[in-house]
């Protein structure tokens, strides 16, 4: 049965461990970089322009911010990292979220993990893959932004992020374009092979 993704609603923001959804509905958990274009990438999954918040700033997302999709599962928006202009005590707070987060790592169904097509993986990123890997739970990495190569290099950063992320072979590295639409098809069967 396919997802109706016009179906699609914000339903709340977590800000601590006691707020996370615990319904038994597969999750897809998205997380990425603050600027890395993490609602932009919902945003064309859905097919929606404002759905998820894309801020003018990055650093907005601060909650874990849970969608219904369908009725049949939640997207969960993971806080952006690194973050130059947050404090330490944010940071300090994110970091605590999130080993809240990962600390019940059964009810990821599909991590989502974003980074930059252009860059280099940052060490926040690779502790990021890190948080997924070490999850047991199956995740794929989504290079997005890759509409701003040429298709040598964007095979080639491809390479490179899998290598500084230290992927295993089965590891899927999807390259994607927010603005584009490329990659979404296979994101989103992805995706539908969880639910």
């Amino acid at each position: 049965m396919a997802i109706n993704v016009n179906r699609a609603q914000f339903v709340k923001s977590a800000a601590k461990k006691e707020d996370f959804i615990r319904d038994g509905k597969p999750c897809v958990v998205f997380a990425g970089k603050s600027n890395v274009g993490k609602s932009s990438v919902i945003n064309r999954l859905l097919n929606r322009r404002n759905f998820a918040r894309v801020g003018s700033q990055p650093g907005k997302t601060v909650h874990v911010n849970y969608f219904d999709i369908d009725g049949r599962c939640w997207f969960v928006d993971l806080p952006g990292y690194g973050y130059a202009a947050v404090s330490k005590g944010e940071r300090d707070r994110w970091g605590r979220l999130m080993e809240s987060f990962f600390a019940e790592s059964q009810r990821i169904s599909l991590g989502v993990h974003i980074v930059d097509a252009r860059h280099r993986p940052t060490g926040d990123d690779v502790t990021m893959a890190e948080w997924f890997k070490s999850s047991g739970r199956p995740f794929v990495v989504v290079a997005n932004k890759c509409d701003k190569l040429s298709k040598s290099a964007a095979a080639a950063n491809l390479e490179l992020i899998r290598e500084a992320l230290a992927l295993p072979e089965d590891a899927k590295v999807i390259a994607f374009s927010a603005e584009k639409g490329d990659g979404r098809g296979e994101l989103f069967a992805e995706i539908a092979a969880i639910i």
